[in-house]
């Protein structure tokens, strides 16, 4: 019993702040968004807008949950639940400082590709069980689009992967103790991180939500909980992705350099400053770049990120093996 109250107060733990996180990483975002474009951004809802997001959501618990008449009622229900437990599961192996991790699993490199793997199938499914040929299409384009920027994902995670010899994320950010990654692996961090905003389907790469021609996307038919949690889904899978990419390349919870006053600084709190940046970026992103069209998102997918990351996963195994330093 105390085991089981002990393994529910680990996961509130991780879920609470989680969902805070998201929570306001939404206002950051319209926050950001507004300074780009030389306006204010939220600011009436509470003292500089910081009540907005309880606002937002307040809002959409209170609208009805209307379900189309010929949406197939029960995956049309399950879908964004799919979506939102997905993107809250992924967390249970990021590691925030040593030690502190919930699962300390030897394949978590391996469960967080099956999880953002498995995240297509809410978007397929939503797409599919609304019976509406925007909400298809929608799905339709985000699938091949998840599935194509996965492939250059896999890649760029194995390139990490023969630099550790370790398929546990603790192990990866302790092997940056000297180096971080995004410095010996440069073009694979630039790439990891353009594939990310394409596998959360973020701007510049969100055709499957393409306003001007697909009216909302795959979640179209959907409102109040329902339309809120897929919104919810995919902020959080923005932020787990912001997460992978501190981890595989920005040395996670270590300081820039291992002297004081770095030192001085708990683990956590460099891995939350180093994510806050990365999610800043999904923002700056948004308001920066103009949306691609599909056939060049394609284009960019498998004729430029693929040969890339192939070619540089072969030359670091090449010099891994010339200079003898492949790890035990």
């Amino acid at each position: 019993m105390i085991y089981f109250v002990h393994i529910l107060l680990k996961i509130l733990a991780i879920v609470l702040p989680l969902l805070i996180a998201v929570a306001y990483f939404t206002l950051a975002e319209r926050k950001i968004m507004g300074a780009i474009q030389r306006r204010r951004g939220p600011n009436v809802v509470g003292v500089f807008g910081l009540l907005q997001p309880l606002a937002d959501g307040l809002k959409l618990l209170l609208k009805e949950t209307i379900i189309p008449s010929n949406a197939n009622t029960v995956l049309f229900i399950l879908a964004p639940i799919l979506t939102f437990l997905l993107s809250l599961m992924g967390w249970a192996v990021i590691p925030y400082g040593e030690g502190m991790v919930f699962a300390d699993i030897n394949v978590g490199i391996l469960y967080l590709l099956a999880i953002s793997s498995l995240g297509v199938y809410g978007v397929v499914v939503s797409g599919w069980a609304s019976n509406s040929k925007y909400a298809f299409l929608g799905a339709l384009r985000s699938a091949a689009q998840m599935v194509s920027y996965e492939v250059s994902l896999g890649v760029v995670i194995l390139t990490v992967l023969l630099c550790v010899g370790s398929l546990n994320l603790s192990d990866i950010v302790l092997a940056q103790k000297n180096v971080w990654f995004a410095v010996p692996l440069f073009p694979m961090f630039i790439m990891f991180y353009i594939s990310a905003l394409a596998e959360t389907n973020r701007h510049p790469f969100d055709l499957p939500e393409a306003e001007a021609e697909l009216v909302s996307g795959y979640n179209v038919e959907y409102s109040a909980m329902g339309f809120a949690l897929f919104f919810l889904g995919e902020y959080g899978n923005m932020l787990l992705m912001s997460g992978m990419t501190v981890i595989l390349f920005l040395g996670g919870w270590l300081p820039p350099l291992s002297i004081p006053p770095f030192t001085w600084v708990p683990g956590p709190l460099w891995f939350g400053l180093k994510l806050i940046i990365f999610a800043a970026g999904f923002a700056w992103a948004r308001a920066a770049f103009p949306r691609y069209r599909y056939d060049q998102l394609m284009r960019l997918g498998w004729k430029i990120f693929l040969p890339l990351s192939l070619g540089w996963l072969f030359f670091t195994a090449g010099i891994l093996l010339s200079f003898n330093w492949l790890p035990c």
